[in-house]
Parts: C-alpha cells; sequence; structure tokens
C-alpha cells in the first residue's frame, strides 16, 4: 500500500510509521520538518522490514502556499495513487483558552486545519475507491467518492509534545500502543466506520 504520515519525525507519527514498515509490500511517506529525524527513521525502518520502503520528505506543513509546487510534486514523483493518508502533524500551545495569543492561535489553525485541509485537496487525485483518511483531531467527509473520512480524538498518550506542554504528566497509553491502534484502525476499520469522530481514550473528558 501507498501511506503517508505527517507530523513522522516523533512520538506517534514515528511509531506510526514503523508498525506500516513492518508490513512487506508498503511503501509510506513520511513527511516531517525534521531532516536529521527523518534520516534516522529511514535507517530504522531499513532494519525492521527490508522488504518495505520508507521515503522521507522534509517540509514545514504550515507552509501551505507550497502545497502544490513542491509537496505534492515531491509525493507524485514517489506515489501515482494514495492509499491511506494520515493527517497527524499536530501544534500543541499549553495556555488557557482566554490567554492564547492571535500568533497561538493562527499557529494552531494553520497546522491543526489548513495544512490537513490543503492536503487532502491535493491528494485528491491520486485517491481511489478503498483510499482512506484518517484525520488525528479534525474531521472531514467525501461522500459518494469512496473515499473514507475518520477522526480519532486521543486521549493523553505519552509523546514529547505532550511531556513539553504537561511536564511530570503521565499519561495512559504509549506511542507505541497508539500508533498500533491508529495503524490497525487505517488499515481495517474504514469498511465499517465513516465520518465519524472516535474518541480513544479509557476515560470521559
Amino acid at each position: 500500500m501507498n501511506i503517508i504520515v505527517t507530523g513522522a519525525s516523533r512520538g506517534i507519527g514515528l511509531e506510526m510509521a514503523k508498525k506500516f514498515i513492518s508490513i512487506s509490500g508498503n511503501r509510506v511517506i513520511a513527511i516531517a520538518r525534521n531532516m536529521e529525524k527523518l534520516e534516522l527513521l529511514r535507517q530504522n525502518c531499513l532494519d525492521i522490514n527490508s522488504n518495505s520502503a520508507l521515503i522521507p520528505i522534509v517540509f514545514d506543513l504550515s507552509n501551505t502556499e507550497q502545497f502544490e509546487s513542491s509537496l505534492l510534486l515531491q509525493i507524485k514523483n514517489n506515489f501515482n495513487r494514495v492509499d491511506i493518508l494520515i493527517n497527524n502533524a499536530g501544534y500543541l500551545v499549553n495556555k488557557p483558552f482566554d490567554k492564547l495569543s492571535n500568533a497561538d492561535i493562527n499557529s494552531m489553525v494553520q497546522v491543526n486545519l489548513n495544512a490537513p485541509a490543503r492536503l487532502i485537496q491535493c491528494l485528491l487525485p491520486l485517491m481511489k475507491q478503498g483510499s482512506h483518511v484518517v484525520n488525528i483531531s479534525s474531521m472531514g467527509e467525501y461522500k459518494g467518492s469512496g473515499i473514507s473520512f475518520n477522526c480519532l480524538a486521543l486521549g493523553a498518550t505519552d509523546t514529547e509534545m505532550l511531556n513539553e506542554a504537561f511536564p511530570g504528566y503521565k499519561a495512559p497509553f504509549t506511542a507505541d500502543e497508539m500508533a498500533s491502534f491508529i495503524a490497525d484502525f487505517a488499515l481495517t476499520k474504514h469498511k465499517f466506520i465513516n465520518g465519524k469522530i472516535i474518541p480513544v481514550t479509557i476515560s470521559t473528558p
């Protein structure tokens, strides 16, 4: 399968990429801003399964104006179709809502909403019946196309991003556990679930 994972240099995205690579024949484009971490991931994936391929793409998803002229061209150089898109990249600010600055809100909206929406728009021509888009903390529907869209609302997971925002907090899930759930969901659950926001947590907010 041809799979794209954004925010793949650390945390859940990194673990997810490794899960997909562990299945022979998969080709995974891993998108993130950090070239060194992506290269480490690529080397790690070679050790995990040499019968799959990880393709790193360094790109800042907040730069939506360059999606078609840069990011899409790089993707098309490697994929002629997209079977799974995981919009995992996110931006988190640990402040009370009423203390968020305009810059904070703009950054969150740009990465968490605008970037996934634009990426989906760019990649729709490469998606066919049976393709699956999984948005983390977002949702969309594209009825009549045979493409499934679901949003997984994740509970606290032990990632670098969470630890940076909430030092000392003990999350109930590891990044590896959450990545296993998301990978399985992306591969198998679109036959049964579409257009849903699904809480993935052991507690009630």
